[in-house]
């Protein structure tokens, strides 16, 4: 396996995807890689088209620029603890087709290493997303850690 110097977590969603980044910290910080945190989050119908004035009050309204903000809030609670600690992280909020921008940003960042969940997506995801990450998998030209991590036990 060639040296791993940049490290990819996926972010979705999910409150699984915690895992994920915790897994790319700990695997950046033991390889001595540099860290970006992918948020992927989706737009299904065109949100700014929906911005045109409604007749909703305007604090039950948000703009798709203001989804996309609270996205990157939201990565970045998660991760100040690593940042406050000096542990250089790059936050990445992008949307559109998972797949594309992955692709992108594999491509634009050098990764060698793409961290990502491995279950089955929720309803929501799989609405949001569809099956994107099988084509991530068979598409990257990087390795993938797959991270084991269902959202529900399972019953057989």
């Amino acid at each position: 396996m060639d040296t791993i110097n940049r490290i990819l977590a996926i972010s979705r969603i999910s409150e699984d995807c915690r895992d994920v980044v915790n897994n790319g910290i700990s695997l950046a910080k033991k390889l001595g890689a540099e860290l970006e945190v992918l948020h992927l989050i989706s737009n299904p119908v065109d949100q700014e088209a929906l911005n045109a004035p409604l007749p909703y009050p305007d604090a039950a309204h948000k703009t798709y620029a203001s989804i996309r903000e609270e996205a990157k809030e939201e990565l970045e609670k998660i991760l100040r603890r690593e940042l406050n600690s000096g542990f250089p992280i790059k936050l990445i909020v992008r949307d559109g087709s998972p797949i594309d921008e992955v692709t992108s940003v594999v491509k634009e960042e050098n990764i060698d290493l793409i961290v990502m969940l491995a279950h089955q997506e929720t309803r929501l995801e799989h609405a949001l997303f569809g099956s994107e990450s099988e084509a991530i998998l068979r598409s990257m030209p990087c390795n993938i850690l797959l991270v084991k991590k269902e959202p529900h036990p399972i019953k057989w």
